[in-house]
């Protein structure tokens, strides 16, 4: 394991501290998902994603959701999902994925600020778009160069990122790797 890594007992020290929800905000392909589910299963908390609980509570999936509704629409329901998630009546201790765009809601930004440890996990754009030509689910990349989109989306959101308290930078190390850094940052901001 790396020099960087975090030992047992001392990710045990920072799960004790936790008294919140960890939430990872960051543009699509950043690996929200991925590094959420490694920084759970070290904190032995449970690892929720958003878009899945969005898709589980509309009984469609995202892109479906985009397409019938309209990404307005979508932000409503996913505002609510955060809500509920990060509330009062669900466990403090977990891990939490958003999607790329949830954290420009001004509604859901304030909310996830005041209820949880944020951190924004970034990384450069040629990485991204070397993540999300993988899938072919992403709505807001559909039709069109998904490096321009990409580019525009990163400017357009970036201002409203750093309102996180905590930002990581990710970019080709292992996964594990970028978990242990958050895990670094959020116990020097608790």
């Amino acid at each position: 394991m790396e020099h960087d890594t975090l030992s047992h007992a001392e990710i045990q020290r920072i799960a004790r501290r936790l008294d919140r929800t960890i939430v990872l905000v960051g543009m699509m392909g950043v690996g929200k998902t991925t590094v959420g589910r490694k920084l759970a299963s070290l904190l032995s908390v449970p690892f929720i994603d958003a878009d899945e609980e969005i898709e589980r509570a509309a009984h469609m999936s995202v892109a479906e959701i985009f397409a019938h509704y309209g990404e307005e629409h979508f932000r409503d329901g996913e505002r609510r999902v955060i809500a509920r998630l990060v509330g009062d009546q669900t466990p403090a201790r977990k891990v939490l994925a958003t999607g790329g765009g949830a954290f420009v809601d001004p509604l859901t930004r304030a909310l996830l600020l005041d209820r949880s440890a944020t951190v924004w996990i970034d990384t450069d754009i040629d990485i991204l778009v070397e993540r999300v030509g993988r899938k072919d689910s992403r709505p807001l990349l559909r039709g069109g160069d998904p490096r321009a989109i990409l580019t525009t989306l990163r400017e357009e959101r970036t201002p409203h990122y750093r309102h996180a308290p905590i930002h990581i930078i990710s970019g080709h190390q292992p996964h594990l790797v970028t978990a242990h850094k958050i895990l670094k940052a959020v116990d020097a901001w608790l």
